[in-house]
């Protein structure tokens, strides 16, 4: 393994400061190169090959594999390229896999025009063109399932491009990665492409262990130098003081990852230029600071308020702080300074729509006559074969007038087909402001002159988190257009209390560690133990990244342990008393201090326990009183939750609001107070049914109905159980502790320090012990969990001689990919699919591929027939119990199937029209489009599986075409 790293120019070195010699030799290095694959394939472009660029497609042309990590926008696909027109020149094929179909479909037309569309294929979960080209371009999960399928289309592959490889990172498909880099046969050469990171090394040395020779090239120069800017009210303002650009305030060698150069003492580059905040930003900070200080406590004494008794600034102050830009003069800004085309960063689905449509209202037009003439030809030429009902839905017009205009939105809930067009459009340069989300920096080839970010933290679906250091240079790294723009544009607006210091802290460190999030899943195992037996399996499984790193930290942890062992015998020294064995009384005393903790955690676990109960005991229309949480006050229950571990029944407040409660709603254990009968022509999302159940519950409040006699719910729930043994325990241990020689010493508390110090060492060194042994194989012991559960459930057969076989299921299963892997297989097995037609298939089949945003998860749906109601059933009941085993056998948990998709699908593939079948839901039509997409890829799987009953595969295969049509049938490919 060679490793190549440091910051490369990006064109050739200045011949005067050459020798003759020097110039002689690299002219003859030249001429040979020209005759090389690498000289014809450079003769093909129309630009000069940056160092890092010539470096990895040489290890290329010597059969080396290679790890190109630059950061975005420096050309690190043209290596990926280079590995296919090798292919094609050696008569091999060449695979170029993608972590997502937009990009799948980008790099395609990219292709496709460069070789013509005979020599290239797309493959993609719901997507198959030409499949058995030389060139393949792939999603990096569809190369997975060719490597365990054992695939004729392997034949003859010789080289394998993993664009953006540095989503091995990602925690919920992030293994897909490891698994192709492992399994691909030994003679195929890999070309992994990655944005900077810093750990480039460690990665590269476990590529060089898997897949034999690699080489490391790491370059940290943009070939368009970035400016980082704040924007104060409509001023744009340097970030750094003086001339400083992206690639100088970067740490050199991309170490550091952790460290943020101290800005009240200015680094220093090679030449000895500090690097600090402009004084200016500082000064805007400070004076905001001031007048917010000011504003609070007005112009009498200190602390004290205006007259008017609030926090307003009085008349004739200053402004609190400083007036932020409306996003179309933020855009007007960017435009009068010639920094657009711009992409503005928005962490929301919404803000984006809702930023062009600012940008509409405010009447500003950023094209001229003739863009707007050719996008109007586009535009209508993507929508004249969307059927014209479906266009209103879609918001096409709206869409279409913000592109005249030259502003579009970006983002997941977007009709693929539209965020299609919006990237040629703006490609192209005839769109000049788009309002994206964060999933345009995966990758998408959408580079522009400016980006702005509104703000520096964004909702991770859990709650608001600042965004890293690795996200930052991910966005960013769209400024700046290669060939086009001579520097690009970083814009960070100014928040009310913005901290100059820490965006700068975010802008001066450009690298984040790759850390792999490899586990061995149901399919992944059963697949392992097909092809290999137990024993292989388990050595394949610790060839993986995460076993590569965790071997690597127990070194250290290792010496760690050695130097705290030291440090505990010197505490041990210290604490000796002169009395007795102070070792011994220091034992009692933690054990007292242990068992009063352990005493009141179990105090609390009991009343937890008891609030969940009582939950769980809650049937439909029960009323009870809500004591805390969002909506205290009585409350209808509308359904009851008694198969979850922590149940969350929905109820309805007599203020008409839909809710559920859980524990931490509660006080102490929560029983009916009185009880109505539900209708059952109730409908929750009918505002009047909520009204009349309210009015109900409060006439069953008034006349003091008594709750439902002869459930046994009214009682204590055993508040007044004590806990008689670890109470005398504790006083047990009070008698000992008193009565030891080591009470009555003068120096006990001094003694007691240093017992408190080694006690809290001795823990902590033991914790470093359990992570020692926790690391070492601990993947190869998932495996065995793993084996465990499927043994159980009869996937895997023992042949009595300590071998696993797989059994008929246990085959099945190896053909089903997907985060729920094993219920898909376990709902096959108990028969839910049998009394289904096509239409309620590919509902059922929803429920296992949906998945609900936290916000959007309700009120279990009524089934539109019986048939689907019992499926629906066999799901969620084997689902509770795979969990539980699960948990047992300390295994990550199967997600819960979601049932939000039901409808929508049903209806869809009985024929409704688009707006018939979002209406009543919050889907968006893009995120409609890519769960069918989903649902068509699962489908496809189980008609494929070998030994399926016929007829279910005729099902999946009508379900497929009842649902691949309209809006889903022409978001593909452009």
């Amino acid at each position: 393994m060679s490793s190549n790293t440091g910051p490369f120019s990006t064109g050739p070195t200045d011949s005067e400061e050459l020798s003759p010699a020097e110039r002689y030799r690299a002219s003859a290095e030249r001429r040979a190169e020209a005759a090389t694959y690498l000289g014809q394939f450079s003769g093909t472009l129309e630009f000069e090959l940056d160092d890092f660029q010539r470096q990895a497609c040489r290890s290329l042309q010597e059969g080396k594999g290679v790890l190109v990590a630059a950061p975005t926008g420096a050309g690190k696909t043209i290596v990926g390229e280079f590995a296919i027109y090798l292919a094609l020149q050696r008569g091999l094929k060449a695979f170029y896999t993608t972590p997502i179909k937009a990009l799948s479909n980008q790099k395609f037309s990219e292709l496709a025009a460069k070789y013509g569309a005979d020599n290239v294929g797309l493959l993609t979960g719901d997507t198959s063109i030409n499949g058995d080209a030389q060139v393949v371009v792939m999603t990096t999960e569809v190369l997975r399932n060719m490597l365990y399928a054992d695939s004729a289309t392997l034949g003859d592959l010789g080289y394998v491009v993993m664009d953006e490889v540095h989503y091995l990172a990602d925690r919920f498909r992030g293994a897909v990665w490891e698994e192709v880099i492992i399994h691909l046969p030994s003679e195929v050469r890999v070309a992994s492409l990655s944005a900077t990171v810093s750990n480039a090394e460690e990665f590269g040395a476990w590529l060089d262990t898997v897949r034999g020779d690699t080489d490391i090239i790491v370059s940290e120069h943009r070939p368009v130098p970035l400016w980082q800017h704040v924007m104060v009210g409509r001023r744009i303002m340097d970030l750094f003081a003086g001339e400083t650009t992206f690639d100088e305030i970067a740490p050199p060698g991309g170490d550091g990852i952790d460290e943020v150069p101290p800005l009240a003492k200015p680094r220093e580059d090679a030449k000895g230029r500090g690097f600090d905040v402009n004084p200016e930003l500082l000064d805007v900070a400070r004076r905001e600071i001031q007048q917010s200080f000011r504003s609070r406590q007005g112009p009498g004494k200190r602390g004290q308020r205006g007259r008017r008794g609030d926090d307003r600034p009085v008349r004739g102050g200053e402004p609190a702080g400083v007036r932020r830009a409306s996003r179309p003069q933020v855009i007007a800004s960017l435009d009068r300074m010639d920094l657009l085309p711009a992409i503005t960063f928005i962490f929301s689905r919404a803000g984006c729509e809702g930023a062009v449509a600012q940008c509409v209202a405010s009447g500003l037009w950023l094209t001229t006559e003739t863009e707007q003439r050719i996008i109007a030809q586009r535009v209508d030429e993507a929508g004249q074969d969307i059927p014209p009902d479906d266009l209103d839905v879609l918001g096409f017009w709206t869409w279409r007038d913000g592109l005249l205009r030259g502003f579009a939105a970006h983002h997941a809930g977007m009709l693929p087909t539209f965020k299609e067009v919006v990237e040629k459009l703006f490609a192209d340069g005839l769109v000049k402001a788009v309002f994206a989300t964060e999933t345009l920096a995966l990758g998408v080839n959408m580079p522009a002159r400016s980006v702005v970010l509104e703000k520096l933290d964004k909702f991770n679906g859990e709650a608001h988190v600042d965004i890293t250091a690795g996200e930052y240079t991910q966005l960013t790294g769209r400024a700046g257009r290669r060939g086009i723009d001579v520097e690009g544009h970083a814009v960070v607006l100014w928040q009310p209390g913005a901290d100059p210091t820490a965006v700068a802290g975010l802008a001066s460190r450009r690298t984040y560690p790759l850390n792999s999030s490899f586990r061995p899943t149901y399919n992944m195992s059963i697949n392992l133990l097909a092809q290999f037996g137990r024993s292989r399996a388990r050595e394949i499984l610790e060839s993986s990244f995460a076993q590569f790193q965790a071997d690597r930290s127990v070194v250290g942890l290792a010496r760690q342990v050695r130097s705290r062992e030291e440090s505990l015998a010197g505490y041990a020294k210290s604490m000796t008393c002169h009395l007795g064995d102070f070792t011994e009384y220091a034992r009692l005393r933690r054990a007292l201090s242990d068992a009063e903790n352990a005493t009141s955690r179990t105090k609390s676990r009991v009343q937890k326990s008891l609030n969940d109960d009582s939950l769980a005991r809650l049937l439909p229309g029960d009323v009870v009183n809500v004591p805390g949480g969002r909506a205290p006050g009585p409350a209808v229950v509308l359904s009851s939750d008694h198969g979850s571990r922590e149940p969350r029944p929905a109820v309805l407040t007599l203020d008409n609001q839909l809710r559920r409660i859980g524990t931490d709603d509660l006080e102490g254990p929560i029983a009916p107070v009185t009880r109505i009968r539900i209708p059952k022509s109730f409908n929750a999302k009918v505002p009047k049914s909520r009204r009349d159940l309210a009015s109900s519950a409060r006439n069953a409040l008034r006349e003091n109905r008594p709750p439902a006699p002869g459930q046994n719910r009214n009682h204590d729930f055993g508040r007044g159980a004590a806990l008689p043994n670890q109470e005398k325990r504790i006083a047990d241990l009070r008698r000992a502790l008193r009565a030891h020689p080591c009470h009555g010493c003068s120096e006990r508390e001094d003694h007691a320090r240093w017992s408190e110090r080694w006690w809290k060492l001795r823990r902590e060194t033991d914790g470093l012990v359990r992570q020692i042994q926790g690391r070492t194989n601990t993947i190869a012991k998932t495996f065995d969990r793993v084996c465990d559960v499927l043994s159980a459930y009869g996937y895997l057969e023992d042949t009595g001689d300590g071998r696993l076989v797989i059994s008929p299921d246990g085959q099945r299963l190896r053909r089903i990919y997907g985060e729920k892997d094993l219920l898909i297989s376990q709902s096959l097995r108990l028969g839910a699919f049998d009394d289904l037609d096509a239409t309620e298939v590919a509902a059922l089949a929803s429920v296992l591929v949906y998945q609900a945003k936290r916000e959007d998860r309700g009120l279990r749906p009524r089934m539109p027939s019986v048939s689907l109601e019992t499926a629906v059933d066999i799901v969620v009941r084997e689902w509770s119990a795979l969990e539980d085993v699960e948990e047992e056998n300390k295994l990550p948990l199967t997600g819960e199937p979601e049932l939000g998709l039901v409808w929508p699908l049903y209806k869809w593939a009985r024929g409704r029209h688009l707006q018939d079948v979002l209406s009543g839901t919050d889907l968006a039509a893009g995120d409609f489009v890519r769960w069918v997409k989903q649902v068509v890829d699962l489908l496809d799987q189980l008609a494929k599986i070998p030994g399926l009953d016929p007829r279910l595969s005729r099902l999946c295969v009508e379900a497929i075409n009842l649902i691949r049509r309209g809006v889903v049938a022409y978001s593909s490919v452009l």
